[in-house]
């Protein structure tokens, strides 16, 4: 069978055991819809954890950042990772016993604020929506390559599932599609991660084929991958070319974010017991192990196996996953010297560095962009980061299935993270705003209606920033995590460390960390791009990193105000006392 109709069989079957999955799980109260009936194994919860937590960044984009960014993507590695581990042991078991439905709701009993509930939302709001856009683009992308359709038709397509199982299904229904999902998502990983470790090293574990030598050499595959980078004008592999403290920053704001995401928090409601929340912590660090160990040796392999599939090769008999990627926008090739041989090296290809193409072909039948080159190097070629792990098993050559493989495994970690996150939007407007605050006397199927009200808007406003996303998906992941450490983790780790906080530390906090850290990033991503260099950032803090920054801007502005004001009520003292005890 051709790699489409493969593609269109395995997408087929694991949209149809999504859909059967949300109508056998149909949530019939907002406790089921809201945090599954707490009722989840913790085993599943484990795996559904790790498939909410492992999204498109992790899967499609992480493994191509490392590719082209070298040591610098470890970055991704060390901050989500350790975030993970941060959450699991640092905050998840207290908020378990906290035994609300959403992060807004142990803001505002936390805090005794509406307004405080209030800011929990904005933050919310703001951080899942950011994350989003990261899943509904790589969606698009799958469904563009290996569907033929439109990147825009496919984050619809995308849009009309999540929006089937997580209306329908709530909580519920997500956590047990989010368990087919991970097995989807780390079996299409892992399958094409082992043929290519085979294939480039003889060592069938991924892992360890990444250390080791080249089949009938004896040049370690690290060794060959610093020699090529520093031919073709990079640093070496494995040189780190960002700044220590950018380092330090970046990491710091991802493993802090990661701890105050919301729609992993919550993963933690759905258990039965603290003890089981704890469980099902351990569990989710070795589901979520077996990618992210995985993912370098990825890089690596696709890195090496793309440059020698396209280096010095006549464009007219370029490989074919070339021009297929080509076609749907997300490779392109200027021709600088005119001599109809592909050259990869170090720099941008294009001036504005994305292609802009135009309806035209090339004198060697290479689609036309607009754009100028730009001569102040040598390189021909533009590659999006984000194909990398699906072009992979194209450019080593493997069976069509593999291929097929890793579109359904990228769709199963993009559409379990987006539903995830629509979820959370979708409780804390129906329980947060309408329950709690604007309308009290609601019913709870009032309350269910309000709530699958609220996850259809969400959606469609999901699918716009998938369809205008601003960055590639790790680095818009990466604004979400920086968001999330300046605004959410201070909030909750405050509220259960030190009882003196109050309302008006606690909001002040969560606004100053909002705004300084979406400032930052919507004025050097947006406002003045070209500006976006060590040369103009505060102590060398890129926008990726800022967020550890405002974390601590939040910090500081949190216990500042709180010594002007009253120490929060005895009933606060006694909640905070009774979530502590083991």
């Amino acid at each position: 069978m051709s790699t489409q109709a493969l593609t269109y069989l395995f997408v087929g079957l694991t949209f149809s055991l999504y859909i059967g999955i949300a109508i056998w799980s149909k949530a019939k109260s907002t406790n089921d819809f809201y945090v599954a009936g707490k009722g989840v194994n913790p085993i599943a919860n484990g795996m559904a954890t790790a498939a909410d937590w492992m999204s498109a960044a992790s899967f499609l984009s992480m493994a191509g950042l490392i590719a082209f960014m070298g040591r610098d993507g470890s970055v991704y590695l060390m901050g989500w990772t350790g975030g993970y581990v941060l959450l699991a042991l640092l905050l998840a078991p207290y908020l378990r016993k906290f035994g609300q439905y959403t992060v807004p709701d142990f803001i505002g009993t936390r805090y005794y604020s509406n307004i405080a509930r209030l800011v929990g939302v904005l933050c919310l709001i703001v951080i899942s929506f950011t994350y989003i856009a990261g899943q509904m683009r790589g969606v698009g992308i799958v469904f563009s390559r290996f569907l033929e359709v439109d990147i825009n038709t496919g984050v619809i397509i995308g849009m009309l599932i999540v929006f089937f199982y997580a209306v329908l299904g709530g909580m519920k229904g997500i956590t047990y599609t989010q368990v087919a999902q991970y097995c989807v998502l780390i079996f299409a990983y892992m399958v094409p991660a082992i043929f290519i470790s085979l294939l480039i090293t003889n060592n069938p574990i991924p892992q360890l084929g990444f250390g080791d030598k080249l089949i009938g050499s004896s040049t370690y595959l690290l060794d060959k991958l610093d020699q090529l980078s520093i031919e073709l004008g990079f640093n070496a592999y494995t040189d780190n070319t960002k700044s220590n403290i950018d380092i330090f920053f970046i990491t710091a704001a991802l493993m802090f974010g990661t701890a105050g995401l919301p729609h992993v928090i919550v993963r933690f409601f759905t258990v039965p017991k603290v003890s089981d929340a704890r469980k099902s912590a351990g569990y989710a660090l070795v589901f979520i192990a077996l990618l992210y160990t995985t993912a370098p040796a990825v890089a690596a392999f696709a890195k090496i196996n793309f440059i020698d599939s396209v280096q010095k090769v006549e464009y007219e008999s370029a490989p074919d996953w070339f021009k297929n990627w080509e076609n749907i926008g997300l490779i392109a090739w200027k021709d600088k010297n005119e001599d109809g041989l592909i050259d990869y090296s170090s720099g941008n290809a294009l001036e504005g560095i994305k292609p802009k193409y135009t309806n035209e072909q090339g004198k060697y039948g290479e689609r036309k962009v607009a754009n100028r080159p730009d001569y102040s190097n040598k390189n021909e070629v533009y590659i999006d980061n984000d194909i990398m792990v699906l072009a992979n098993p194209e450019i080593a050559q493997l069976p069509n299935w593999v291929i097929a493989l890793v579109a359904a495994g990228a769709l199963a970690a993009a559409l379990s993270t987006a539903a995830g996150l629509l979820l959370v939007i979708s409780a804390s407007i129906s329980h947060d705003l309408m329950k709690q605050m604007l309308m009290p006397k609601i019913t709870e199927k009032q309350e269910l209606f309000f709530a699958r009200c609220a996850a259809a808007v969400a959606i469609f406003i999901a699918g716009l920033f998938g369809i205008y996303p601003p960055g590639f998906v790790a680095q818009v992941v990466a604004f979400a995590f920086g968001l999330a450490a300046s605004t959410i983790f201070p909030a909750l780790f405050l509220g259960i460390f030190y009882k003196r906080l109050n309302k008006e530390g606690a909001i002040a906090g969560m606004l100053a960390g909002l705004l300084a850290t979406s400032s930052y990033i919507i004025y050097f991503k947006f406002l003045n791009p070209t500006i976006n260099n060590a040369e103009y950032w505060i102590l060398g803090i890129s926008p990726e990193g800022f967020g550890f920054l405002g974390m601590i801007l939040n910090f500081g502005v949190a216990l500042i105000v709180s010594n002007f004001y009253s120490n929060p009520p005895k009933e606060i003292y006694q909640m905070i006392d009774e979530i502590r005890k083991p």
